[in-house]
């Protein structure tokens, strides 16, 4: 009654194989773009923006491009934080004029050339190709080792960057606080970044671009491409058997990978915070949040990517609201009750449900198309 394929035929391949071939989710599909783009911007504030709107949409883009990598391609990467630090930075660098040393002369003198500045669309985009060809020099070793020495290299990886970032000082243009900041940019004559920027501007610009990394990203994983990282995650030998080719299957979900989580710490670092100093920002602990959203959202899922950022963002504003705003809780208790919860949520959803919230989706959506006759 609630959920019905009745009226649902295809008549063509192409019908048959959208992404929606059910009328139902098509429409649901549509009527949350509506919203999102017509309504929110309108009724939208700063608490909402700052608290819950940006950081979720923010945190699906890295949560997409990180599932894309553990989810379908069944890589295991603990560098999601110092890859998000590649994409603030580099954002940061097209911002302000990308400046270049190069020798003059025997003598070791220098001469500094700078480009231009670059719009803060396309900075976000080019950070998001610097973070590729990074990711992808780190996804290297993924073509001789795997689980968890895997892990251990992309953790390696998260150090070294994080430790490069601080220690070098053209990153954050020989600033005296090691701090980067964002300047004020705007998109089609609204500002984006800085202190002038407007709620629902911010919200609009990372909407755009989240919008975008769905749609990519679940083109991606129906098609050829997908089906490949699949079976790479599935068993790697049976599939370089029937013909997949390991090296470009890895790399290349290693390089869509790296891009939307850099498009996410250039959005984070620029849209977002303003200001980013690498080590408080983008540490390990980033790379576990991350990690975790996926796990409780559900591995190779694109909406369980959106399940798991949400939940993880929704749940310190629930507990702050129920613990110290409604029984006045300290705030460290609740602090520690929101890792608690969370810890305990990964032991239970990896034991019971390793699909995550993305499969308790699924099985809601398959009793609502049998009720009221289940059996």
């Amino acid at each position: 009654m609630f959920y019905r394929e009745a009226g649902d035929f295809h008549t063509s391949y192409p019908s048959d194989n959208q992404t929606f071939p059910i009328r139902l989710d098509r429409y649901r599909y549509y009527a949350v773009l509506a919203v999102a783009f017509g309504v929110i911007p309108f009724l939208i504030n700063d608490y909402w923006a700052n608290a819950i709107l940006l950081p979720f949409l923010i945190y699906s883009i890295a949560a997409i491009g990180l599932n894309i990598l553990v989810g379908y391609c069944g890589q295991v990467s603990l560098g999601t934080g110092g890859f998000m630090a590649v994409g603030a930075y580099a954002c940061y660098k097209f911002m302000t004029g990308l400046d270049i040393w190069l020798p003059t002369g025997p003598e070791g003198e220098y001469v500094r050339y700078a480009l231009p500045e670059i719009n803060i669309f396309f900075s976000v985009l080019l950070a998001g190709v610097v973070t590729a060809a990074v990711t992808v020099l780190f996804g290297l070793p993924s073509l001789r080792i795997k689980g968890f020495y895997l892990a251990v290299a992309t953790l390696a990886a998260q150090f070294f960057l994080v430790w490069m970032f601080n220690r070098v000082a053209w990153f954050y243009n020989y600033s005296a606080s090691g701090q980067i900041n964002a300047p004020e940019r705007g998109f089609l004559g609204i500002p984006v970044t800085g202190p002038a920027t407007e709620a629902w501007a911010t919200y609009l610009f990372c909407l755009i671009f989240t919008v975008g990394a769905a749609i990519l990203a679940r083109n991606l994983t129906r098609g050829t491409i997908g089906r490949k990282w699949m079976a790479i995650r599935d068993m790697d030998i049976a599939a370089e058997i029937i013909g997949v080719n390991p090296m470009r299957a890895k790399l290349t979900a290693f390089a869509v990978s790296g891009f939307l989580v850099g498009v996410s710490g250039a959005l984070f670092f620029a849209v977002y915070l303003g200001a980013v100093e690498v080590g408080e920002v983008f540490g390990i602990t980033k790379s576990f949040l991350v990690l975790f959203m996926i796990i409780i959202g559900g591995l190779g899922s694109i909406f369980g990517s959106f399940a798991g950022a949400a939940f993880l963002v929704l749940l310190p504003v629930f507990l702050k609201l129920l613990g110290v705003d409604l029984l006045g809780f300290p705030t460290d208790i609740v602090a520690h009750m929101q890792l608690i919860i969370v810890g305990a949520l990964i032991v239970i959803f990896l034991i019971m449900e390793p699909h995550g919230l993305a499969q308790l989706w699924r099985v809601a959506k398959e009793k609502l198309r049998l009720w009221p006759f289940p059996h």
